[in-house]
């Protein structure tokens, strides 16, 4: 504790907003997996399953971009901790008797984690915009890539604690630990996190919550296809295709697909390193494009292998992995790239706007997910979440790009 009083108070603070970040990230991977295996073992078919995540990434859309205005407004430290209290509550609901998780029910408890989770992810990010120096761009590089890939380092670790935590406690003891120790959490977050944090000089109107940035509004709409192509395949099509075609259990499903998303976190983490070229320059657009077009091909070749039935059981475990390393970097060129473009003084309006639509395209993944893996399969999702990621490609040839070398 000595060491850590004799931090700057931004690095203090980087490491308090991490913490709550992480805390409710593990809590919202092992909620998704619970709420995936658990409704399967009752015996719901894919595009039922997917249909319980439809409010959870629908409000997500709404709550981004109301949440960036109102963090520009009252502060992203209220709005961090209004989304991990949203949390326990959402997790709350699912407390109710088994003859009372209806649907729909599962469907509004799911609407507010939600809410919750773009609320606590959106003011995350936005906050180290504030806590980094202007002309620090290798800085604020390095902190998104740290944030964003713990944060899934910590979501995969959720997943396989929520098959664990199904496998020897069962459903409803699971959730009561989960919002037992978020509440916690949430406590401590109260007095931590700095007051005041992201309020804007001036209040924006609410017209303000769409943004006049061409960079910005292209970016957004590259991330709609770029997320919406992950979505497809590995919501609820791949943990059903694991389970039943290769018949695994809940530890061996969650345990794949939360090495695939804390393998997925470490190289977010570690890509200003690997995209470091050698003139040293921070990304700019033409990075995102040339990744975003080596993911395609990559995701063409997994749809061919599934499609003509060539050794499926190797080829898609280890080629899902490869997609994994290489969405990360993705991911993570996106994450650094919104943050270097927004305004500073109404941060959390343009990463609001952006994070929509990553939740919109979350939306339409979750949706196709289910759909056509129960209608063609996993191949056709594969497809499809190729000609996503192609879009996302296109869309990224607008970015902007380096005039002159910016040194990091």
């Amino acid at each position: 504790m000595g060491r850590l009083t004799t931090l700057s108070a931004s690095v203090q603070q980087y490491l308090v907003i991490t913490g709550n970040y992480w805390a409710f990230t593990l809590t919202d991977g092992a909620l998704r997996m619970l709420v995936i295996l658990y409704f399967h073992g009752l015996g719901y078919q894919p595009l039922d399953i997917a249909l319980l995540f439809v409010f959870y990434e629908a409000f997500g859309v709404i709550s981004n971009l109301l949440g960036g205005w109102l963090g520009a407004r009252i502060g992203l430290n209220r709005i961090m901790n209004a989304g991990l209290f949203m949390q326990v509550i959402a997790l709350g609901m699912l407390l109710v008797p088994e003859t009372q998780l209806t649907v729909l029910w599962v469907m509004a408890a799911q609407a507010l984690s939600g809410i919750a989770k773009d609320l606590n992810k959106m003011s995350a990010k936005s906050a180290i915009k504030l806590l980094v120096s202007t002309d620090a761009e290798d800085t604020l590089f390095r902190w998104v890539a740290v944030l964003t890939g713990s944060k899934n380092t910590l979501k995969g670790t959720g997943f396989f604690l929520g098959g664990a935590l199904l496998t020897a406690f069962g459903f409803h003891a699971a959730i009561a630990g989960l919002a037992s120790a978020l509440f916690l959490v949430w406590v401590a977050s109260l007095f931590l996190i700095t007051k005041e944090l992201g309020t804007a000089k001036t209040k924006p109107k609410f017209t303000d919550i769409f943004s006049n940035s061409n960079a910005v509004n292209t970016l957004s709409a590259a991330r709609i296809f770029l997320f919406g192509s992950r979505d497809i395949w590995f919501v609820v099509a791949l943990p059903v295709y694991l389970s039943s075609t290769f018949a695994w259990d809940y530890w061996h499903v969650g345990g794949y697909l939360a090495t695939w998303i804390i393998g997925y976190g470490i190289i977010q983490s570690c890509a200003p390193y690997i995209t470091r070229r050698k003139m040293r320059a921070a990304p700019d657009g033409k990075d995102a494009t040339c990744w975003a077009l080596t993911l395609c091909v990559i995701t063409a070749c997994l749809a061919l292998a599934l499609t003509y039935d060539w050794q499926v059981d190797s080829i898609l475990l280890i080629g899902l992995m490869v997609y994994g390393a290489f969405f990360a970097i993705n991911s993570s060129l996106h994450s650094y790239l919104i943050i270097s473009y927004a305004n500073e003084d109404n941060v959390s309006l343009d990463v609001g706007f952006y994070y929509m639509a990553n939740a919109m395209g979350r939306l339409i993944g979750t949706l196709l997910s289910g759909w056509l893996f129960q209608s063609y399969g996993l191949a056709a999702c594969l497809w499809a979440s190729s000609s996503f990621v192609l879009l996302a490609t296109l869309f990224s040839f607008g970015l902007p790009k380096h005039s002159t070398a910016q040194t990091i």
